[in-house]
């Protein structure tokens, strides 16, 4: 494992389903990070669950025995926030959890609109369906949809549950409007604006995900191994 991190300077990791599935880690995580850190190697950690915000995921890798600090959590709201911010949307209507909204009001995003620019969709474990029929009619009106990532299933002990990409074929099936934008994994800003601000060389960099289609693709399109 060590010959596998020559010549890596820090290295970008997927949480659900590639460190832990539920509140279990998986086998040799603890071992692995203890040699990232032995080796003066950065790390991050990433996610696409726009569920849960920054401190959410620091206190449950706390209790999982993973020291982290906010700053080494990068997840698709971040991303989102960003792209909302470089396309000067500030009103939106949003279907998302409450520690979803409160991210996005920290940086000036009212999320409740009556009047719209866009409506946000993340991963939203509260949905209900005055949410669903709010949005769908804004939708309906002509207001654009932006969505926090892709991904269609999130991992858990039970199976794959419907996630952002399950909404979208929903809003899709009801509305007709696909996202005018998908942020989160695969996108390279995810990790790319990081990598940047480190001043690292991408070749330099490693992915460790559980996807083909979101992590993997990302890597790829960065330049990372």
């Amino acid at each position: 494992m060590d010959a596998g991190l020559t010549g890596i300077e820090a290295v970008f990791i997927d949480l659900d389903g590639t460190l832990y599935l539920g509140q279990d880690l998986f086998p040799g995580v603890l071992d692995f990070l203890g040699r990232v850190e032995g080796r003066g190697i950065a790390r991050f950690f990433l996610s696409n669950n726009s569920s849960q915000s920054k401190q959410d995921y620091v206190t449950r890798l706390s209790v999982m025995g993973i020291d982290a600090d906010a700053d080494e959590i990068l997840l698709s709201t971040d991303d989102l926030i960003a792209w909302l911010d470089r396309n000067e949307y500030a009103a939106t209507y949003l279907v998302g959890t409450e520690s979803m909204r409160s991210m996005l009001e920290e940086q000036g995003i009212d999320t409740e609109s009556d009047d719209p620019d866009i409506v946000v969709l993340g991963y939203d474990t509260e949905i209900d369906y005055l949410k669903l029929s709010t949005a769908a009619v804004h939708l309906h009106r002509g207001v654009p949809l932006v969505a926090s990532h892709p991904d269609v299933v999130c991992p858990s002990l039970d199976g794959g549950l419907p996630d952002v990409g399950a909404f979208l074929a929903l809003f899709e099936a009801s509305t007709g409007v696909r996202p005018v934008h998908v942020c989160g994994k695969p996108d390279p800003g995810m990790i790319g604006h990081k990598i940047d601000e480190l001043g690292l060389e991408p070749a330099r960099v490693a992915m460790i995900g559980d996807r083909l289609y979101t992590d993997i693709e990302m890597a790829n399109r960065v330049g990372c191994v």
